[in-house]
Formats: structure tokens, C-alpha cells, sequence
């Protein structure tokens, strides 16, 4: 008896759940020779507007718990990861072509990727804040917070390596993301989501939309309650347009120079992208009171 294949139809995954589109429209993804491999769901504005208030609530959780217990939850993605590594490497394989061994190279690194920035988040403080010295009676001091919301627009070429590089550093900071799979990359993206959802990561923390990057720019790019960009998976025409409409809402803009090696050592321009960093000044020492004057 003849075997019948059922297609997959992957869904976004919003506020912890995986929805279809509400527009109800699916995209096909193929392999490396173009040959059908799946339907993906194509996000609607409104569905970056669920993405954006589901990110919004998951903000709040994420950036109130401890810098240590983020790190263990980056960590526990990596050990996730790290247990459907067979899965990824099948699905970068087919979708670019990719040998084996490089694509089992990419999952190792990527792996490692999650590692190295959860070993960032309770040290943000100590490497990006200061004790300031000011010629008063005061302590002044400045430490990093989180920017919000970002908006996270995922590179082509890198299915895997290239998204865990751009969202990673968004959450060590102890931010939410909203993100725009690749279009060619949605299989490996909603993967990751299914990685993410049997992690300790809350609902709403990241928040993946699968579809066209030219729809859904311009939208993200405007929302007001969006309160920065990763404009790394964008084509230098529709980055610029987007950093201008940014300009309404004074969001944060990373927006990288040329093509980013993700296998190359990190660095730390990605961390401090999404940090606000806050001083605070404290009044030591006698203060002088004015004749007449009680505490």
C-alpha cells in the first residue's frame, strides 16, 4: 500500500502558543532544489500586533526576574537545543544544501552561542555600569536595563546560527523580542519556537512571525509600543526606510555594517544595543540646613 505524506503546516507561535495566521494565509517552503517541503504560515499586521502586545506581558516577567535565573533559563534553551540537534541538522541540510558536517557545525554553534550569552546576564551590570565620580556630596552611580520590546528581523544564509545570534543577546539584556523569521528559513524558525515552548522561557518573552519581512517592517517600524529594531535580516533599502519611520517613535536602531560573520566571536555591540543604561544620584555626607529649617 502506497504511503500518503501529509504536508506540515508550521504556525507562528505567539504568547507562548502556536496560532495560525488570522488571515488564514500559508506560504510554501522549499529545499534547496525547490521542491515543496512545507506551509508556512504568512503573519498579517495584525498578527505582529498580537506579537507586539504578547511581547508587551512577557516583558514584564522577563525583565523583573533575576539576571542569574535568565541565564538559567538561555541555558536550559541550549540544553534543549542541544537535544534536537539531529532534527536541525536535517532541516539546514535540506533547506541550503548544506553538508553534514557543516550543518552539524552550525547546530554546535549556535549551542554555544546560547551558552556564551547566558553567561552574560549577571555580569551586564558589572562590565556595563559605574560608579561615577562627581565633585558633590553625592554617590552616582549608572547601571543597564532593558530597552523593551525589539523587534528582530532574522538574517538568510546562517538558518539557525544566524537567529539564535540576533535573539540571544536580546534576552540576556532582559528583553522581549518580536521576531521575523527569514522567509526562505520559517521550518527552522518555528522549530526553534518548539525549542523555546518546552524551555523554561515564558509566554510572550520571544515571539516568532513567519511571512514577508517587506509587510511587516514598515508596521513594526511604526508601532509605538515597539521600542527598538534589529534591522540585521533587512536590505539596505528597506532598513533605511524603516530606521526613518523609526524616527516617529525615537526607537533604538541596530543596524549592523556589511554581512555579520555569525561564526566569528560576538563581541558585545549586540548586548549593549538593547540596554538603557540608568544613573542614579544619592546625596551622602552633612547636608547644610537653612536657618529655621527641620528634618
Amino acid at each position: 500500500m502506497t504511503h500518503l505524506t501529509v504536508p506540515k503546516t508550521y504556525k507562528l507561535y505567539l504568547g507562548g502558543k502556536f496560532p495560525r495566521s488570522e488571515s488564514g494565509r500559508t506560504y510554501p517552503v522549499t529545499d534547496v532544489q525547490g521542491r515543496f517541503l512545507a506551509n508556512a504560515a504568512q503573519a498579517s499586521r495584525k498578527d505582529a500586533r498580537d506579537a507586539v502586545s504578547a511581547a508587551r506581558k512577557g516583558f514584564t516577567a522577563w525583565s523583573g526576574a533575576t539576571a542569574y535565573n535568565r541565564g538559567q533559563v538561555i541555558y536550559r534553551i541550549a540544553e534543549m537545543l542541544e537535544g534536537r540537534s539531529a532534527q536541525f541538522v536535517e532541516l539546514i541540510t535540506t533547506t541550503t544544501g548544506a553538508a553534514a558536517r557543516t550543518a552539524t557545525a552550525e547546530v554546535q554553534t549556535a549551542v554555544e552561542r546560547l551558552v556564551h550569552y547566558a553567561g552574560w546576564t549577571d555580569k551586564l551590570a558589572a562590565v556595563f555600569g559605574s560608579a561615577n565620580p562627581v565633585s558633590a556630596p553625592y554617590f552616582s552611580y549608572s547601571a543597564p536595563e532593558p530597552t523593551g520590546v525589539v523587534a528582530v528581523f532574522a538574517p538568510t544564509g546562517a538558518p539557525l546560527l544566524g537567529l539564535v545570534s540576533v535573539l540571544a543577546p536580546v534576552l540576556a539584556g532582559g528583553n522581549a523580542a518580536v521576531v521575523v523569521a527569514a522567509e526562505p528559513d520559517a521550518c527552522t524558525a518555528i522549530a526553534l519556537a518548539e525549542v523555546l515552548a518546552t524551555s523554561d522561557v515564558s509566554g510572550g518573552v520571544v515571539n516568532v512571525l513567519t511571512g514577508s519581512a517587506a509587510e511587516l517592517a514598515p508596521h513594526l517600524a511604526r508601532h509605538a509600543d515597539v521600542d527598538a529594531l534589529d534591522l540585521t535580516g533587512l536590505d539596505d533599502e528597506l532598513a533605511a526606510a524603516c530606521q526613518a519611520d523609526s524616527a516617529e517613535t525615537v526607537k533604538r536602531v541596530y543596524r549592523p555594517a556589511g554581512v555579520p560573520d555569525f561564526a566569528a566571536a560576538p563581541g558585545t555591540a549586540r548586548l549593549r544595543a538593547f540596554l538603557e543604561i540608568k544613573t542614579v544620584w544619592h546625596p551622602t555626607g552633612a547636608v547644610s540646613l537653612a536657618a529655621g529649617s527641620s528634618y
